[in-house]
C-alpha cells in the first residue's frame, strides 16, 4: 500500500494525562524516514529536556493551539511561539518545551532523518 492513516490516539500517550499527552505516531504510520508526534501540555506542563546529538535528527515544532515556550539552555535563550508559528532546532541544541500559559497548548513535532 502506498499510504497509511492514523489517529492521534492510536498509540498510547507516553506522558501522564494530568500533564497533557504525547503520542508518537512514527510506528503507527510505518514511517521509515520521518518522526511525527503530537504533544499537548496543560498549564505549567513541560516536555523532557533533550538533544538529538546521538540520532543526528533535526526537529521542527509547530504550535497548532496556544502558546509554547521553547527553552534552549545551550544558547541561554527561550523562544516563545504563538499559534501557527514554528521553530527548527539543530540536533545538538538542547531543548525543552514548556507551557507557561493558562490554556492547554498543542504542538506537532516532526523529526528527520531517522
Amino acid at each position: 500500500m502506498g499510504y497509511n492513516t492514523a489517529a492521534k490516539t492510536d498509540p498510547e500517550s507516553v506522558i501522564d494525562e494530568e500533564w497533557g499527552g504525547m503520542w508518537f505516531l512514527k510506528e503507527t504510520l510505518e514511517s521509515d524516514h520521518v518522526g511525527f508526534s503530537i504533544l499537548e501540555l496543560e498549564p505549567d506542563g513541560k516536555g523532557m529536556e533533550h538533544d538529538e546529538s546521538d540520532s543526528g535528527q533535526e526537529e521542527i515544532y509547530y504550535v497548532a493551539v496556544g502558546t509554547a515556550e521553547i527553552e534552549l539552555p545551550d544558547a541561554d535563550e527561550t523562544v516563545t511561539l504563538e499559534e501557527d508559528e514554528l521553530i527548527r532546532i539543530d540536533p545538538g541544541e538542547s531543548r525543552q518545551i514548556c507551557n507557561r500559559s493558562d490554556e492547554r497548548v498543542k504542538l506537532v513535532l516532526v523529526g528527520a532523518p531517522l
